[in-house]
């Protein structure tokens, strides 16, 4: 079985998800499984990672702005893909250096994650978006 679920975001961050996810597979899976997560975006990931202290995502965020600036610095000024603004060419980066998927185990119906681990869209675009992630549970 599958569902889309869709993710308002309002600019860069960690969007965790985890709670709808938690929702869905306790109404649909009994057993054991496989959730596999799909985002259908090229400018935003997905990512396992702690959801207890905020600093963790602040600082996740800082490293890959670090590494991946916006094309207006000018350590990018080698980019051509300018023409959707100077936070694309570097979303687009960045989704390819972190996962856009995922998989999950499901035993006795639920998501078998650490105690500390969450699951997150990351959005690497400046303005809001809708996204859209297809979890198909098997």
């Amino acid at each position: 079985m599958h569902t889309t679920l869709t993710i308002e975001t309002r600019g860069p961050g960690l969007y965790e998800f985890t709670d709808q996810l938690r929702g869905w597979v306790g109404q649909n899976g009994t057993g054991e499984g496989l959730l596999t997560l799909f985002i259908r975006h090229t400018s935003a990931s997905l990512l396992i990672q702690e959801n207890a202290a905020p600093e963790v995502q602040d600082d996740l965020l800082g490293f890959l702005d670090r590494l991946v600036p916006q094309a207006d610095d000018p350590a990018m000024a080698y980019l051509r893909h300018r023409q959707e603004g100077p936070d694309d060419m570097p979303a687009h980066i960045k989704a390819a250096l972190l996962p856009t998927s995922l998989q999950i185990p499901v035993i006795g119906g639920r998501l078998a994650l650490g105690t500390w681990q969450g699951v997150y869209l990351v959005e690497h675009r400046t303005r809001p978006h809708r996204r859209e992630v297809v979890a198909m549970l098997r």
